[in-house]
């Protein structure tokens, strides 16, 4: 009986990491959330809301859109906390 031999190989060199494909589905996640991130930046830096100031008082009478009207002082450190409480409250009604 004669025993066949099978030649040496030499060890395959090792694949860069961009290679290999585990390392893009781990990179996926964090780019992702990333990207994502940087597209709702530029969306909340483009939709500003306007404040609107009256002319003849110089005093801010309410955000574009708002529909309940300011009746506290809006030098008030709590306005914006009344003013959300209050706009939820009548959203209900």
């Amino acid at each position: 009986m004669t025993q066949t031999t099978l030649p040496d190989r030499a060890p395959a060199p090792p694949l860069p990491w961009w290679r290999v494909p585990m390392v893009w589905v781990v990179l996926s996640g964090p780019l992702a959330v990333v990207v994502a991130s940087l597209v709702t930046a530029v969306v909340a830096w483009r939709h500003i809301d306007p404040v609107i100031v009256d002319a003849r008082t110089g005093q801010v009478v309410g955000h574009a859109g708002d529909e309940v009207p300011s009746v506290t002082d809006p030098k008030d450190p709590l306005a914006p906390a009344q003013r959300a409480r209050n706009h939820s409250a009548s959203a209900r009604e």
